[in-house]
């Protein structure tokens, strides 16, 4: 498979748990690359998702790591086919941010979203009017492509009968949405028919709730398909980090605005 200059949120991904199985089976890159018959530089491309990998490849490293559980070999073959997949938000060029983006593939990717907002509701639960007024510091034709891009992520809600959405919101969020009163009232009644699904749960943090001194900012957790399981929590100002129920650890991006 051709190699990219820039990494895929997927493609980062597959070379995170390739990475992470070689140094749990006490291997160096040139090994990998031994039984690859390749040079070393190519196999610290696939680690760090600058490029793919074959399907055969792929099986002579499951094999040379000693991975012998089918589900997460499968899991990782699905992977490294959809790091080229073409998403809905793949054409937009720079008017959607890498990092946007980088969280639209997190977010189709995963079966569960955890989220927590101190000043704004989710942005899974927003209307369109509420989505309009927190764009407004936009100019029109940027807010009109925020606004469309988040009301398709919307979708994800009616479309994958296995995504499930969990929000705590910060009780003061509820009094800050701001607006006109039927933007208000709508935003109000819209976040309690969402409450209602079945694949959602919204709880409110009340404002007497003991909070730590070094509160976090809003973040969420990202908790993705696959074997294993893996969460990735991605948080509104700094550099973050992806730890699976093992406890393994891998890097992700900022995200800035997006939520």
């Amino acid at each position: 498979m051709a190699q990219s200059n820039t990494p895929t949120m997927r493609s980062r991904r597959l070379g995170n748990e390739l990475r992470r199985l070689r140094i749990e089976a006490g291997l160096k890159v040139q090994d990998a690359a031994d039984a690859l018959e390749c040079g070393h530089p190519k196999i610290s491309q696939i680690e760090n998702g600058k490029r793919g990998i074959r399907p055969l490849d792929l099986t002579v490293l499951f094999k040379l790591y000693g991975v012998e559980d089918e589900r997460q070999c499968a899991s990782l073959r699905r992977l490294a086919k959809e790091i080229h997949k073409v998403d809905w938000w793949s054409n937009q060029g720079p008017m959607l941010r890498d990092t946007l983006k980088d969280c639209l593939t997190l977010e189709a990717d995963s079966e569960l979203v955890r989220t927590y907002e101190s000043t704004i509701i989710p942005g899974l639960l927003q209307t369109e009017a509420y989505m309009r007024q927190t764009f407004s510091v936009h100019p029109p034709e940027r807010v009109d492509l925020l606004v469309k891009t988040r009301m398709k992520r919307k979708e994800l809600l009616d479309s994958h009968a296995d995504f499930c959405l969990r929000a705590v919101i910060d009780v003061p969020a509820l009094h800050r949405i701001g607006g006109p009163r039927d933007v208000v009232r709508d935003q109000l009644e819209h976040l309690q028919r969402e409450a209602d699904r079945p694949n959602v749960k919204v709880q409110v943090l009340p404002l007497d709730a003991a909070l730590p001194q070094d509160q976090l900012p809003p973040f969420a957790i990202f908790r993705q398909r696959g074997e294993p399981p893996a969460d990735i929590v991605w948080w509104s100002t700094l550099r973050v980090v992806a730890c699976s129920n093992s406890g393994r650890m891998c890097c992700a991006t900022p995200l800035l605005g997006t939520s």
